[in-house]
């Protein structure tokens, strides 16, 4: 069977971001494993407009040739780790455009969450997990939060991977999201199967 495709989804697109650090580092943590494959999405790549379609993704094609390259990366993978900066209590606008720029092919796949920023971005993930239930994705329960000390040690220079407890939170996210991406999958290709016998 081909490994398991998980995408890194780097919630921010500012020139000084932070995310690049935890997304490197989780990057790192999943092909130490061996078991799967990690891809990084990049929101810079995918510079979609704020929403301005004529009905949502969930009942037509997006208008936009960056949307529609988008969903099709997001359709290839069978689930998501998601870097979250938190600005004033919640996610970044970027990455709330982005889920809603797709929907089905975000359905029935899992979400894990890096949060960084205020309480580690604890209320940024909050929300997000919210947003993953409506769109019919499986939020993970562990998460990794970069609380406000480490984040600004690691500003200052320290590596990510010399924090014990971000590493062991780290393994537990990769462990949950592979864990759910595995049944996920096989549970959408037992549908799709189903789907071609009955065509």
């Amino acid at each position: 069977m081909p490994k398991l495709k998980i995408g890194i989804v780097v919630g921010s697109t500012r020139a000084a971001r932070f995310a690049d650090k935890p997304t490197e580092w989780i990057v790192s943590l999943a092909k130490a494993r061996g078991d799967v494959e990690v891809e990084v999405v990049d929101l810079r790549d995918y510079p979609m407009p704020f929403f301005d379609e004529a009905v949502s993704p969930a009942w037509g094609p997006s208008q936009s040739e960056v949307a529609r390259k988008f969903q099709e990366k997001v359709a290839s993978l069978d689930g998501f780790i998601f870097t979250a900066a938190e600005y004033n209590h919640g996610p970044t606008a970027v990455l709330k455009n982005a889920l809603d720029y797709a929907y089905n092919e975000w359905n029935k796949k899992p979400a894990g969450f890096i949060g960084y920023g205020g309480v580690g971005g604890a209320r940024a993930v909050e929300q997000l997990r919210m947003h993953a239930v409506e769109l019919q994705m499986a939020p993970t329960k562990a998460a990794v939060h970069i609380v406000w000390g480490d984040f600004l040690a690691i500003r200052e220079g320290k590596k990510i991977e010399e924090f014990e407890h971000l590493n062991q939170a780290g393994k537990a996210l990769l462990d949950e999201t592979i864990w759910w991406a595995k049944a996920l999958k096989a549970a959408r290709d037992a549908d799709a199967a189903a789907a071609s016998k009955a065509a």
